[in-house]
């Protein structure tokens, strides 16, 4: 299966050396130049052979996004639609826009999840990662994190 990222998600995974969070679900992410571009501004940063970069062109759609999201959010929803792909996005007023387009979404919390149900991770290794990630910045509310624990028994 294929997806399309925004950056967050990236980013947070690469800090933690966890990419095989991703390639245990995913045989291809796309991410558009703006990504690309977020990701690559931390020095010595190289991404999985997986992850591949597609650039998008200027459309009327990319236009209106950028008055409500930023650059790399924009590109990833336009790219995620052009490929009727579901798209890895964490931000809360992306999320509601890509899902308002159509898109199928997933965020860091359903990566988590993904993984564990398939037994690849455990409850507990997810959680000291969502702690590590959270004190690095990642912020996502407690309950939803609950949620998520209490939805797997």
């Amino acid at each position: 299966m294929a997806v399309v990222s925004d950056s967050t998600t990236l980013i947070i995974l690469e800090n933690q050396n966890r990419f095989d969070l991703l390639s245990n679900l995913f045989a291809s992410i796309f991410i558009p130049q703006a990504v690309w571009d977020e990701i690559h501004r931390k020095e010595g940063f190289m991404p999985p052979d997986f992850i591949t970069l597609c650039p998008i062109g200027a459309t009327d759609e990319l236009s209106i996004l950028l008055y409500l999201l930023d650059q790399g959010e924009s590109e990833a929803i336009v790219l995620a639609k052009s490929k009727n792909l579901p798209l890895i996005i964490d931000e809360k007023k992306g999320r509601k826009i890509a899902s308002n387009m159509g898109i199928q979404i997933i965020g860091l919390l359903g990566i988590l999840y993904l993984n564990i149900k398939r037994a690849h991770i455990s409850k507990q290794e997810a959680q000291e990662f969502l702690d590590r990630a959270r004190t690095n910045g990642f912020r996502i509310s407690q309950q939803l994190i609950d949620e998520m624990f209490g939805s797997l028994g």
